[in-house]
């Protein structure tokens, strides 16, 4: 059936699934942890958030490796090796005896856990090809909106019942189930690269000496001015200036070179830039607005860590069926319907949020949750898929790396600058220093004192909604381009005609399986 996953792609999807279930999320489950282990483990906060930092650091350095790995080793053997290396890790973090350690053992998780999800991505690519991708990245897809949502709920509940060594003990099972998967039901051979058949592709070490250090320099760059709320500090400015000049000497280095660790010449695509540009903004939205949400209802309403991620809940709903509606509506008539209908859903549920106070109905809010998640179901992977639509099979390991790179960057921008306008503003409506403000949301307060900061806690969320607002309605922009490109692809069908490939030359039909 036209709806139902394609057959031959379902074992592929179940490895790749259980993976990301993995990988995403171990990236939201031990925030909700971090009080907990700052007091087990008897450092200072500072010290602590490095335990998510340096996971995130490891995490966006070694994604460009990913295409160069899969057309090198075969992505069976590099997803295996890759779980593999996340299992060990985190049994090392939970046997983790001091801050330094379990920081240390997080990089080695993050190092690790970086190539899962592209890799398995790279396998779905090229065994769907693009005519499939929307019905596959739909499935694929629901791990990443749900781990945002179930990452707290399931962080809460370790930390309340168990040792918070088991937020990490946790992977073992599920990533042994993987293994024993991906040993029965991953092809064998390598990617199918621009090599010529046989060769072997060589690394482009100067490509990854600028790319991931540029990369990790901007995203610690991003997580320093969140936490100083200012680029004064040297600790924030000096790596994003170094970070972003690292980046664009890559740029010059990648569009002179053959084979660029990363392929920057399929930005000329105007399909794959506009799916790629809203790729990157709604990793804003999503991230960025996941990182409110708990924050809101923990702040403003004096909810539990464990009750603020249940009342999440209804947004991974909505998202589970959106991307059910989205698969399906990409496939049939293209993804720039699902998108703009996606973004318009996700505007209307972040507008009740900009009117959320200290006493606004439950359902109300769940409901605009409801549409968010059918709104992020209905963008995030139909963007993906409608940019794997436009390359060629031998493209596809260079550009995944590519795509989640942005998304993961876009995150880390979305959370970096709707934190900093949080903190000010509650510090502004408190009349209180910045480090208080920052402080409310792991102090214990009284129903008095709850009471007392509710209005004006609430108003600061509100105007930090309308931030997450207009960062949504940007997308409407590479959106309406991506509707423009399909409706001239669309009439160049029509006409009898091949679609001009912006890429290299016509595109070929790619095969409908992994080589080898």
């Amino acid at each position: 059936m036209s709806e139902a996953l394609p057959k031959d792609v379902r074992p592929i999807a179940i490895v790749v699934i259980a993976g990301a279930i993995m990988s995403i999320l171990d990236t939201t489950i031990v925030n909700v942890a971090l009080e907990t282990l700052r007091v087990d483990l008897h450092a200072p906060l500072s010290t602590i958030q490095w335990v998510t930092t340096g996971y995130l650091l490891a995490l966006a350095a070694v994604i460009p490796l990913t295409g160069w790995s899969a057309e090198r080793f075969g992505p069976r053997r590099v997803w295996m090796t890759a779980v593999g290396g996340f299992v060990v890790s985190s049994a090392l973090c939970g046997l983790a005896w001091s801050a330094e350690s379990l920081i240390a053992f997080r990089v080695l998780q993050g190092l690790a856990g970086g190539m899962i999800m592209p890799v398995g991505m790279i396998t779905l690519a090229q065994a769907a090809g693009p005519q499939r991708m929307g019905r596959v990245m739909s499935v694929v897809g629901v791990p990443m909106l749900l781990a945002p949502v179930l990452g707290p709920v399931l962080g809460g509940l370790i930390v309340d019942n168990l040792s918070w060594r088991w937020i990490f003990y946790v992977n073992l099972p599920v990533g042994a189930i993987g293994l024993v998967l991906a040993a029965k039901l991953l092809p064998h051979g390598r990617a199918q690269g621009r090599g010529k058949e046989g060769e072997l592709p060589s690394l482009d070490w100067k490509g990854l000496a600028l790319l991931s250090p540029g990369v990790a320099l901007v995203v610690f760059g991003l997580s320093e001015y969140g936490t100083h709320r200012s680029f004064a500090a040297t600790s924030a400015w000096l790596p994003t200036v170094l970070g972003f000049g690292a980046l664009v000497l890559f740029v010059g280095h990648a569009w002179r070179t053959e084979h660029p660790i990363v392929d920057v010449k399929l930005f000329r695509g105007r399909g794959f830039s506009a799916a790629a540009s809203t790729t990157f903004l709604i990793g804003i939205a999503l991230f960025g607005s996941m990182l409110l949400l708990p924050l809101y209802y923990q702040l403003a309403r004096g909810e539990s860590a464990l009750v603020a991620g249940l009342l999440t809940a209804p947004q991974g709903f909505g998202a589970a069926i959106g991307m059910s509606i989205g698969g399906r509506w990409t496939d049939r008539r293209g993804a720039a319907g699902s998108i703009i209908t996606g973004i318009a859903l996700l505007l209307v549920g972040t507008y009740v949020f900009t009117q959320a106070g200290a006493h606004t109905s439950y359902w109300l809010l769940s409901g605009a949750l409801v549409l968010r998640g059918l709104g992020l179901g209905g963008t995030m992977m139909p963007s993906m898929a409608a940019a794997y639509a436009t390359l060629r099979s031998d493209q596809v390991p260079r550009a995944t790396p590519q795509l989640n790179v942005l998304q993961r960057v876009g995150g880390s921008l979305g959370a970096a600058v709707l934190t900093v306008v949080l903190q000010n503003r509650i510090a502004s409506n408190l009349g209180v220093g910045g480090s208080e403000s920052g402080g409310l949301a792991g102090n214990a307060l009284s129903a008095e004192a709850q009471r007392r900061i509710a209005d004006p806690v609430s108003a600061a969320f509100a105007h930090t909604y309308w931030w997450a607002f207009v960062l949504t309605v940007l997308a409407l922009v590479p959106a309406a381009l991506l509707a423009r490109e399909e409706r001239r692809a669309r009439k160049a069908r029509q006409a009898g005609e091949r679609p001009d490939e912006p890429q290299r030359g016509e595109r070929t039909q790619p095969p409908a399986a992994v080589a080898g």
